[in-house]
């Protein structure tokens, strides 16, 4: 009930609508059970009695309400769905909204394609039910109660016998319902695993065809899709089942009421109107019946997909600002770890960093490098607050960044990154992503700055130039200028460089790391980095290990000290030179 009660507060912005398409619903069955009676009418008093003004005044009426019923209906089927159209959006709304505010960490546990169908799947059955679901049930009400009403009013012992087979077909409709329900239920399953398959392989098309695995990525295919044909297969028998049944039922208690209500004819109690009428209530015992299995399906589906909703708006925010938060501003870049410790879980086993203690001066540039594993990437994912530390504390000029507010701490730390994301869209869109104020002169000097200009005028629709799907038209170290290219757009004070240029051939390495030099000047930079020679003139170079900090120096120090870093570095000079000699 507290379920319904939370669903129906969606209706509250919208109330108008809603009770417009609630009248025109009672227009409508209120018109339906007038029919019958106009009919008896015409059948028992006005053609016996040739009253031909009566006979044309009655049609004129009716036709005055059928045109009626046919604007009802054109409210019901446009506005109504408006209705549930207009709530569809609000809740799609905040369920994205929601997303927005989300750590990290939640999207790291839940796959992508289960959160888009939560927004799109899941709402679409709530718009149904918000629509239909009270319409069905109050036309249904209303039909049932008035034609029974109606019924005993003509013929108490013959609507009695003809509502006792009613029980009966109500009871088939629930269970054929309930069966077709299910299997439609799997057929939604079925088409969801086809769809990730499809996906994934259309992702992966490079791999598989560099594999030469076509026929085996088609038999994985048509497996999927064999067991979805087998689902519709048995979803659409269930529903043949229903369908038949139901019409036989609908032609059993039409040949029901002409056979009794013959014989009530013959022995007088009821003449050829009454007869009429009867039969033209039949349909409307079995509307409800439909609408009711309908609702009862589209209540089950809306509810699942509503509960499923509110669980991910219950989730709270785990990253989040105090209550009265402090607002960064002109910040220096003074960056202090104390102490920090971080797990991913809530366990010791998962600790990643331990007791990391290090002191970054505005405008220096500090190195971290290390082993795999040794926490470089999740302590720089530590400051700008994806994660929260477990322990201990980071402050931005002597601030805990757990008492500013996140977005002011997100707008003065730019990051670069191995793995690039571009969006779907043109260079200029993604660039302007630094920005999103940016003028068109702002983005071309930021992109001279990356030394991305020359090859976007090189293209046929330079700025304007469409780099498909994350950006797959672009070569890895387009990606990446551009993507620097955002960064100096956002003229941040803080800069993290997360292995921006591991991935990248000598010529582009040496390129981008020409960008990445003038991008750090005069900026706080904090640079993990792969390649040793890359990081030579840093301020001071950590080596974090998974136990800690196991260095810390210049470069020239730290080879002195023949340790960990040494290592690191004569291990990628003489692979170097082996490349070389080659």
């Amino acid at each position: 009930m507290d379920l319904v009660k939370k669903f129906i507060a969606y209706y509250k912005p919208h109330k108008g609508l809603f009770f417009l398409d609630m009248s025109c619903a009672l227009g409508i069955a209120s018109l339906d059970l007038l029919f019958p009676i106009f009919s008896r009418t015409l059948l028992n008093d006005f053609i016996p009695d040739r009253n031909l003004r009566a006979i044309i005044i009655a049609s004129l009426v009716m036709f005055v309400l059928y045109v009626l019923k046919g604007v009802f209906y054109y409210i019901v089927n446009y506005w109504g769905h408006v209705l549930g159209v207009r709530m569809e959006y609000d809740m799609r709304k905040k369920l994205f909204e929601h997303f927005q505010i989300m750590d990290v960490s939640f999207f790291d546990n839940r796959r992508t394609g289960k959160l888009m169908s939560r927004i799109v799947n899941d709402l679409n059955l709530i718009a149904e039910l918000a629509h239909h679901g009270p319409e069905d049930l109050f036309l249904s009400v209303i039909l049932f109660i008035g034609s029974f009403i109606i019924l005993l009013t003509i013929e108490v012992k013959l609507t009695l016998i003809i509502f006792a087979f009613l029980p009966f077909m109500l009871w088939f409709s629930i269970i054929k319902g309930v069966k077709m329900r299910g299997n439609f239920r799997q057929v939604r399953k079925k088409i969801a695993d086809v769809n990730s398959n499809i996906e994934n392989s259309i992702s992966g098309v490079r791999v598989a065809k560099s594999f030469t695995n076509e026929e085996y990525e088609l038999e994985k295919f048509d497996e999927g899709n064999m067991h979805f044909r087998n689902s519709k297969q048995d979803a659409y028998k269930t529903m043949a089942e229903f369908h038949t049944g139901i019409n036989f039922s609908t032609n059993f208690l039409n040949l029901l009421t002409i056979a009794l209500g013959g014989y009530f004819v013959y022995i007088g109690n009821i003449n050829y109107g009454d007869l009429i009428a009867f039969i033209l209530y039949i349909n409307f015992f079995m509307e409800p019946i439909k609408r009711l299995t309908n609702f009862t399906q589209q209540f089950q589906d809306g509810m699942s997909g509503f509960e499923r909703f509110l669980e991910i708006l219950d989730i709270p925010p785990k990253i989040k600002d105090i209550e009265e938060p402090v607002d960064l501003v002109d910040v220096k870049g003074n960056i202090n770890i104390e102490n920090v410790e971080f797990a991913y879980d809530d366990d010791d086993e998962s600790k990643v960093l331990h007791n990391i203690d290090i002191d970054i001066q505005a405008g220096t540039t500090m190195a971290i490098v290390g082993p795999s594993g040794g926490g470089k990437t999740t302590l720089c994912h530590l400051i700008p607050r994806f994660y929260d530390v477990t322990k201990g504390r980071i402050t931005i000029d002597g601030v805990d960044i757990k008492d500013a507010s996140v977005k002011s701490l997100r707008k003065n730390i730019g990051l670069v990154q191995q793995s690039v994301f571009l969006f779907t869209g043109t260079i200029k869109e993604n660039i302007k992503y630094g920005n999103i104020d940016a003028t068109d002169e702002e983005v071309v000097e930021a992109a001279k700055q990356a030394s991305i200009h020359d090859f976007i005028m090189s293209l046929p629709n330079r700025y304007d130039t469409y780099i498909g799907e994350r950006g797959v038209k672009l070569s890895g170290g387009q990606q990446q200028r551009i993507s620097i290219a955002r960064i100096f757009l956002k003229n941040p004070p803080i800069l993290i460089l997360d292995e921006a240029t591991s991935a990248l051939d000598n010529a582009t390495e040496i390129l981008i790391q020409k960008s990445l030099e003038r991008l750090s000047k005069g900026r706080t930079t904090l640079v993990i980095a792969h390649r040793l020679s890359t990081i030579q003139n840093a301020d001071e170079i950590i080596v974090l290990t998974d136990t800690g900090i196991q260095e810390r120096g210049n470069h020239k120090t730290l080879l002195e000290k023949d340790g960990v870093y040494a290592n690191l570095y004569n291990s990628q000079f003489s692979n170097f030179m082996n490349i070389s000699e080659a």
